[in-house]
């Protein structure tokens, strides 16, 4: 049942004074040590800035220090092999624009799974023969002209041909925090003859274990027929020595290069994220290992509780099902996110919308978040479902509430999903063809009704006089379709042809007023990235929390933008003696004489 009170503004999203973004600086510089010297000197015992539980390294030689990263960044080669992790990449063109300084000019997306195991091999997730979305573009030609078929994922990588002294001058900078795990700093450079696409660059390795956690560079040896791009590559900790890849954002040309607009080439951004690497142990695995017995007292069969199913009970548990299957499904590949705090705050809104409402909904409305960076909404029943890359880039809670308010309408007029899916040999097949599989597009009859609801609902909404920022959004999404097809082109539910003008059509009967404008410092969209981190070993989403950032420059607040990756690197401890928060813990009863 939901709460029958307006609960507050959802977490953070309304707290934000302006905007913020994820990429508030979280590199804390130590003083430099002597780059010639024979010996890597005994780091400093931990002070406040220094967190406890980084322990002092015994003093090492330079030579034994480096033995020790090659060791490690071999064992990590090794390692990954056993991992086939979701792969997404999204490529953003940018061009010269006179008053923003560069804005996107098209766009590339690809979502796959990483076959480790077999070095850097991609398997698509969506084929280019009878492909739902043609505007992904084809898989050869996504890559045929502009970019190397396994570039993007050979970045988790230093060095696949083999990182050594042999092939490599290894110079010994200084020690720098990355988050709280102090690293020492190296300068890396491939010897003479030591052959093309050798690293060049500078390293981070933590230094507790000596794991490269993030490689800034670019491989050496290009050409006039290919290239290879600059690149910042970050692992994350997932538990006791293991750092995983998790992101890799990358570029090449910029606008204001003369080189780059002389050959005629197009400045790019890019961002690469890998998840899924623990999905074969889902939390019901977990709770399987518990042994649950039952209690001495005997059951009662005789219950006088009205606890049998009418038809329209069962009707709706049925629905219910399809919508439990499909999502398990979904959430067992990596596409859905495990219920985390994040869900909680979209069930915020959606609780404040009913309750304005006076609704009453069975069963319970529930929200989920597709891990994709793709701008996308749908319903599956009673379950809205919004991507990760939408909830990302909204300005802010009224913005979020225009899209549930519209989804809640589905629900609201009762558009069904396809019970088909209530049968379990509906949701066994091929992983690659997920995305034709399921299909959650609404027809325009009733992509209107819902149109005519959500403006219902929303007008009864604490969210009624809040519509400045919402229509500031929806009108900056409008205006870069163009630019950004990709990413507004979704995986499972409507084009944005028609879902999104139809959502922007919510408030437009609103009117306009002194309190509904947008502040001076706030922007149409945030950049990608902007509101959720997520833990690349077992999908975890959370809301970032970072400081505010002051004033905005015209040229920062691009809307939809693709910025770098910068990290606040923490360690996990033993993921393997962690349970994840959703897991239930079933107690065991002490043995009972028959």
């Amino acid at each position: 049942m939901r709460s029958r009170k307006i609960l507050p503004a959802i977490l953070v999203l309304s707290a934000i004074p302006g905007v913020t973004t994820a990429q508030e600086p979280t590199i804390q510089q130590l003083p430099a040590t002597n780059a010639q010297g024979p010996t890597i000197q005994q780091l400093p015992a931990p002070t406040a800035q220094q967190p406890a539980g980084t322990t002092a390294q015994q003093q090492m030689t330079k030579s034994e220090v480096l033995d020790k990263i090659i060791s490690q960044e071999q064992a990590e080669v090794q390692l990954l092999r056993q991992y086939s992790p979701l792969v997404e990449t999204y490529i953003q063109n940018v061009r010269r624009d006179k008053q923003l300084g560069a804005q996107p000019d098209g766009d590339k997306y690809f979502i796959g799974r990483a076959a480790l195991g077999r070095g850097v091999e991609l398997e698509p997730l969506a084929h280019e023969s009878g492909m739902k979305h043609k505007v992904f573009g084809s898989w050869t030609s996504f890559f045929s002209t502009e970019f190397v078929p396994r570039g993007f994922l050979q970045m988790i990588y230093l060095d696949m041909n083999g990182f050594d002294r042999q092939h490599y001058k290894i110079e010994y900078v200084r020690r720098e925090f990355l988050g709280e795990v102090r690293c020492l700093v190296f300068d890396v450079d491939p010897l003479p003859k030591a052959g093309k696409g050798r690293f060049v660059g500078r390293i981070w390795v933590e230094d507790q274990d000596f794991h490269i956690v993030r490689f800034n560079g670019a491989y050496g040896g290009s050409s006039l027929t290919s290239s290879y791009f600059n690149f910042d590559s970050w692992r994350t900790n997932s538990g006791k020595n293991l750092w995983l890849p998790s992101f890799i954002y990358s570029e090449q040309g910029s606008v204001r290069d003369a080189k780059t607009r002389r050959l005629g080439l197009k400045a790019f951004r890019a961002q690469t994220r890998l998840w899924g690497y623990d999905l074969g142990n889902v939390r019901e695995e977990q709770e399987l290992s518990k042994v649950l017995v039952e209690a001495p007292n005997p059951v009662n069969d005789q219950s006088e509780a009205a606890n049998d199913y009418s038809p329209f009970q069962a009707e709706r548990s049925w629905g219910r099902q399809a919508e439990d299957n499909v999502t398990e499904r979904l959430e067992r590949q990596g596409l859905i996110a495990p219920r985390g705090e994040v869900d909680k705050a979209l069930d915020t809104v959606v609780n404040n919308l009913e309750v304005t409402n006076n609704l009453d909904l069975q069963p319970e409305v529930r929200c989920r978040v597709l891990m994709t960076s793709t701008l996308e909404s749908f319903t599956m029943g009673h379950t809205i479902v919004l991507s990760r890359g939408l909830i990302d880039v909204l300005p802010d809670e009224a913005s979020l509430a225009v899209i549930l308010a519209h989804e809640l309408g589905h629900v609201v007029l009762g558009h069904r999903m396809d019970t088909q899916f209530a049968f379990f040999n509906r949701v066994r097949f091929d992983e690659k063809e997920t995305f034709r599989h399921f299909d959650f597009a609404r027809t325009p009859e009733e992509e209107e009704a819902a149109k005519q609801k959500g403006n219902e609902l929303l007008n009864n909404s604490p969210y009624k006089e809040q519509s400045g920022s919402a229509q500031l959004f929806l009108q900056a999404l409008k205006s870069r379709s163009k630019e950004i097809p990709n990413l507004i082109s979704p995986h499972l539910g409507d084009r944005v042809s028609t879902g999104w003008t139809i959502v922007a059509a919510v408030f437009s009967a609103q009117p306009s007023d002194a309190e509904a404008k947008p502040a001076a410092n706030a922007i149409a969209a945030l950049p990608l990235g902007g509101r959720i981190k997520f833990d690349p070993w077992n999908d975890q989403l959370r809301m970032l929390k970072s400081k505010a950032v002051g004033t905005l420059a015209e040229s920062e607040k691009v809307p939809f933008e693709v910025t770098p990756f910068v990290l606040y690197l923490t360690r996990q401890g033993d993921h393997s003696t962690t349970e994840t928060p959703s897991a239930v813990a079933a107690k065991t009863d002490p043995e009972t004489k028959p």
